[in-house]
């Protein structure tokens, strides 16, 4: 086998493991597989949820996306961030009246916490919270795929 062959197939490899997808595929099946996605992605932009790749070039007035390392713990498999110390404290977000718009804020504290966090900790980033609908949203977020419960209790975005 060539090495360029040897690399295309470990990239296949690497793009399929990316996407959950089996490598057993066709062709047929992962244009099916991609046009759903693309139709899920443009149902969460008509509901306000946007994933932008490059926050600074695609959307520069929008708010400033901290960079993010992994640490992992030998002794657990909890993942864990580290902020960097330039960091600001997040101003305090009004809690939504409507259900759709308090998944969108929670996932959007979520992602922008510096670790994983408890729902009563998660809690203090907002006014008027209250920690059992919090609670109920990240398992609900959780269940979606848009967040993950870890051993210990606490919640960090998926």
């Amino acid at each position: 086998m060539s090495v360029l062959k040897q690399i295309h197939d470990d990239l296949d490899a690497a793009v399929f493991d990316a996407y959950g997808w089996p490598a057993t595929l066709t062709d047929e099946e992962i244009l099916e597989r991609l046009v759903a996605l693309n139709a899920e992605r443009a149902e969460e932009e008509k509901r306000g949820l946007i994933r932008w790749l490059r926050p600074e070039f695609q959307n520069p007035a929008g708010p400033k996306a901290v960079q993010k390392t992994m640490d992992v713990e030998p002794d657990d498999d909890e993942i864990k961030t580290k902020t960097p110390q330039t960091a600001k404290p997040q101003a305090k977000v009004a809690w939504p009246k409507k259900l759709a718009e308090q998944a969108q804020v929670v996932a959007a504290q979520l992602q922008a916490a510096p670790k994983p966090v408890m729902p009563a900790e998660l809690a203090k980033s907002f006014t008027r919270a209250n920690v059992d609908q919090l609670t109920e949203m990240l398992e609900t977020l959780v269940s979606l795929g848009k967040a993950r419960e870890l051993k210990s209790g606490k919640f960090a975005a998926a």
